[in-house]
């Protein structure tokens, strides 16, 4: 069985399209540097940031494929797996742990609205055929299926099911969870505008959207805020927090895109449906990140790290 610390700054790959509509690899690798080089602990691909409704099969495939290629091992590449049903997400996690993905983060049934035993047989089964370390993406706010305190009891059962994405916007299920569960489950942010408080709370890492275009920011809050240096932390992410407001949207794939074009890491082009900003939308935007960039913090000096996980 892989191994995976779930500490530190996982990223929600963005998936760079060129203006003919297929994958973009050479910004997919500028972007996956820029975040190894801020000391990544992971990268995820192929989530709801990274469009996975529109990608085909063989797309999230290639994507593995090049991502593992070009990180060489230097941190893990994680699978998203968002199917409808049973039976395809297995398929896919078999295929994902065939060609080289080191863990998996898996969503709940994707269109049907599962109930407490469903839900847990879905975690339950997808990990019995695979073993690839999993994390469970727990938010009920957008996927309308919440992973309560007993759900996790059964969960913890499975020793390759190891973390959590925790989206549920309660910040007090922190407290639960270590509460409930002590160090069994490593949990990791998935909102970006909670991400300093969850951390001070005791949260190991963060799975970040802004983190797409402004990696170096993102890794300077989270070693800031587990040395203590929160003052520090809070200045940065002061900034930072009308930047991380464009996450919390419907259209954050265009917005982060925005954003990420906007510092070399990404191109703004989206798959449809979705369409890119125009007009009006689109200047209000880009007045946010403009100001953001016009205002960008001095960072302060760490030590270099080969992760976050230390920090």
């Amino acid at each position: 069985m892989k191994k995976i610390s779930w500490q530190g700054v996982f990223p929600a790959m963005l998936t760079p399209f060129t203006a003919g509509d297929t994958i973009d690899l050479d910004m997919f690798r500028t972007n996956a540097l820029a975040q190894v080089e801020a000391g990544a602990g992971g990268l995820i691909l192929a989530g709801s940031l990274g469009e996975v409704s529109t990608l085909q099969s063989q797309e999230k495939l290639e994507l593995l494929r090049y991502a593992v290629q070009i990180m060489e091992g230097r941190v893990p590449v994680v699978m998203n797996i968002a199917e409808q049903s049973t039976r395809d997400a297995i398929a896919l996690a078999q295929d994902a742990e065939e060609n080289g993905a080191d863990g998996l983060m898996v969503l709940p049934p994707m269109r049907y609205k599962a109930d407490s035993h469903e839900t847990v047989t879905w975690f339950k089964t997808i990990a019995a055929n695979t073993s690839l370390p999993v994390m469970i993406y727990n938010n009920p706010v957008d996927y309308k299926i919440e992973v309560t305190l007993d759900m996790f009891e059964e969960l913890a059962k499975v020793p390759t099911i190891q973390a959590v994405k925790e989206s549920t916007r309660d910040v007090t299920n922190i407290v639960r969870m270590r509460s409930a569960f002590g160090k069994r489950f490593s949990i990791l942010c998935g909102v970006d505008t909670l991400f300093l408080e969850e951390l001070m709370l005791g949260a190991d890492g963060i799975v970040g959207g802004l983190v797409d275009a402004f990696p170096a920011e993102t890794a300077a809050i989270y070693r800031l805020a587990k040395t203590g240096r929160y003052e520090e932390a809070l200045k940065i992410y002061s900034w930072f927090m009308p930047l991380l407001e464009l996450d919390i949207h419907p259209k954050l794939v265009q917005n982060i895109k925005l954003a990420a074009s906007k510092t070399g890491l990404c191109t703004e082009y989206v798959r449809a449906p979705r369409l890119a900003l125009h007009g009006a939308e689109r200047e209000s935007v880009l007045r946010i990140i403009d100001t953001a960039l016009a205002t960008r913090p001095e960072l302060p000096v760490f030590h270099s790290l080969p992760s976050l996980e230390n920090a």
